[in-house]
């Protein structure tokens, strides 16, 4: 089982990254704030006016160090990293597949029945941890319909079939997303999903997560030989990790979305940290943005057991026990690819 690596996060702006023998040394204007232990690393995040030396690119390379810049948002602009590491063979495997809509159909049933039992495993819990709230008759009512899509989920469903049955879900549970928001009603309403950019601060706090789970996603696919570019459920788009975002649909609920929920409903953030710019993009400050951070690695090293390999791994080592089973499916040494189920 590969050990969980920590991953760095740098949220402040103008600081500097640089390689000291086996060291990770952050500078900011010229003096040095932080000093990590190469080889202890999975990853390196920087976020906005953050930059890199070639030495250290060049040693993260060769060490297989995803190094990802995204902008102070947490929208993804590079991934500098070394060459794909695996066999070709797999590689071959995984492309094959994806040009047959047939097997394409059979990869991405089993993404998008994750992805709605894990998400209708959310709001039963909220449902009954919050049995008097306002909602719970809407939850409960969602919670239905989640569950009569799954019944639909058939072994011979076409891939376009799917995909509006994964649309009519995602609409669904946004849909009652806003009830599960039980503290600071007013400054974090939810009246459904926006990006690109975020118009609210509950949904610059999830596509933020949801960033950060596309990045450790890619770095498990990439760790196994497997292409994050070229998905089953997510087609081909220039720019955009498809097989990523694949495996992030079953995890979004257990890691993304409840963290999300716990900061917010705890009050562990707060409406003035975040700003809305001219254009009505929200951003979150950096105070904000590090509470987000430290929040998703406590997440990470939490514990939960597989229901695969009926044995407790942190939940920070999900995406690569999902990017395991899926090549170990494209070998042949698994009938099936078995994705996530949130128990």
């Amino acid at each position: 089982m590969k050990r969980l690596l920590n991953t760095l996060l740098v949220t402040t702006q103008g600081a500097y990254l640089m390689r000291e023998g086996e060291t990770v040394v952050v500078r900011v204007e010229q003096e040095e704030k932080l000093r990590v232990p190469l080889h202890g690393l999975c990853g390196i995040v920087c976020f906005g006016r953050v930059l890199a030396s070639p030495p250290l690119l060049a040693a993260c390379a060769a060490r297989q160090v995803a190094v990802s810049f995204f902008d102070e948002q947490g929208r993804f602009w590079v991934r500098a990293q070394g060459p794909v590491a695996g066999n070709v063979l797999l590689r071959r495997e995984q492309y094959r597949r994806a040009d047959n809509p047939d097997q394409s159909a059979t990869i991405a049933r089993a993404v998008v029945c994750a992805k709605i039992a894990n998400a209708r495993r959310l709001l039963l819990r909220a449902q009954r941890d919050h049995e008097q709230a306002e909602g719970v008759e809407q939850l409960r009512a969602a919670a239905t319909h989640l569950g009569q899509l799954l019944e639909l989920l058939t072994d011979h469903v076409p891939l376009d079939t799917l995909r509006g049955y994964e649309g009519e879900a995602s609409k669904t549970y946004f849909s009652v997303f806003d009830h599960l928001i039980v503290a600071q009603k007013q400054d974090f309403r939810f009246d459904g999903r926006n990006r690109r950019p975020p118009l609210d601060n509950m949904n610059a706090l999830l596509s933020f997560l949801y960033a950060l789970l596309a990045h450790d996603t890619a770095g498990a696919l990439e760790g196994v030989g497997l292409d994050p570019a070229v998905g089953y459920l997510h087609r081909d788009r220039p720019g955009r990790p498809g097989l990523a975002l694949d495996l992030m649909e079953e995890l979004r609920p257990v890691i993304a979305d409840r963290v999300a929920l716990s900061l917010v409903n705890r009050q562990q953030v707060r409406a003035d940290g975040f700003t809305r710019t001219e254009t009505g993009a929200v951003l979150m400050n950096d105070d904000t943005r590090r509470q987000v951070l430290r929040a998703y690695q406590e997440r990470k090293q939490e514990e939960i057991t597989h229901p695969f390999l009926q044995e407790k791994v942190p939940v920070g080592l999900l995406p690569h026990v999902s990017a395991l089973l899926l090549a170990r499916y494209l070998r042949g040494d698994l009938d099936a690819y078995p994705p996530f189920l949130w128990r």
